[in-house]
């Protein structure tokens, strides 16, 4: 009897239990690259925010994720928990919407895609704005839209940047003109946060594309992209058929709207952080607050201790 068979059948004599525990702990012990299929130790991964230590490809990772990796520890007061989305069209497809929802509500622990609230980035209060691919594909919903629009106009009264950190395919259908209208109505709270002379910085991951990049994924002060992402409106297919031509192999990733002025920079997970705070800094002097409003005043320190 060889060694591996000797192995094996020490294994059947198991309980399934213990089987079932060993094989658990053996397939989150290491993570396999998406990109190069390099093997890598998972808590090594983690440290490296998700991103391969051999060609850098950028794991997709989840909201909560993504505001560990952002916000300082304590700091993070979550707005809006409370907002769940509905049916208004009682849509029906394969399942009907409501079926949809729980589904996916159950899978991500969410209510809806995206998790909006205030914090501190390296001691620097802002408001923050995570979408979360995991659920329903990031797609924009009546929820979505209406926390984004919450965060920002708080951001506003209270004189605070706002980030977002966009992943989304865009609109979400099963709402039709409902989700659509988050569109207007997001970007109309960005332009009075403009007006305030606020900073507005979008964060764009892997994929940004259909009504998030038409609307307030591309009106940021300043434009951020992760490497390699996808960023676009339309589909590369559609896109193709309507002009008649072939396009470029790195047509709609972050590197190739960067070189044609729709990105500012393409900024790496590991730098992030403080890329944000360097920026934020820089503006810091159209963030204080008028001393003649000591409402407004005193809720940016509350936040601040």
């Amino acid at each position: 009897m060889s060694l591996f068979d000797w192995f094996a059948n020490r294994r059947k004599s198991e309980p399934p239990n213990q089987q079932r525990q060993e094989r658990e702990i053996a397939d989150g012990l290491w993570s396999k690259c998406d990109a190069c299929g390099a093997i890598a130790y998972t808590k090594d991964l983690k440290a490296n925010q998700m991103v391969c230590l051999e060609c850098n490809h950028h794991k997709r990772v989840s909201s909560s994720e993504r505001i560990r990796q952002l916000i300082d520890a304590n700091t993070w007061m979550p707005l809006d928990e409370h907002l769940r989305p509905t049916d208004p069209l009682k849509f029906y497809d394969r399942k009907s919407y409501g079926d949809l929802l729980r589904e996916s509500q159950e899978k991500s622990g969410l209510t809806d895609a995206v998790q909006t609230g205030l914090g501190q980035l390296d001691g620097l209060p802002l408001a923050l704005g995570v979408m979360d691919f995991r659920f329903r594909g990031g797609s924009m919903g009546s929820v979505v839209g209406e926390k984004i629009a919450r965060s920002i106009e708080r951001a506003t009264k209270d004189r605070l940047p706002v980030v977002i950190v966009c992943a989304s395919g865009g609109a979400r259908m099963q709402e039709g003109i409902l989700s659509l209208m988050q569109m207007a109505k997001i970007s109309g709270a960005l332009e009075l946060h403009r007006q305030a002379r606020l900073l507005y910085i979008p964060v764009l991951t892997h994929p940004t594309t259909g009504g998030v990049t038409a609307s307030f994924a591309m009106l940021g002060d300043i434009i951020l992209a992760e490497p390699k992402a996808t960023i676009g409106f339309a589909g590369r297919r559609v896109i193709e058929q309507t002009l008649r031509e072939k396009l470029p192999d790195d047509f709609q990733t972050s590197e190739y709207l960067l070189q044609h002025g729709f990105v500012d920079a393409i900024v790496p997970r590991p730098q992030l952080k403080a890329t944000l705070a360097q920026l934020i800094r820089l503006h810091q002097s159209t963030l204080q607050v008028p001393a003649s409003d000591k409402s407004q005043k005193s809720e940016v320190q509350e936040l601040k201790k």
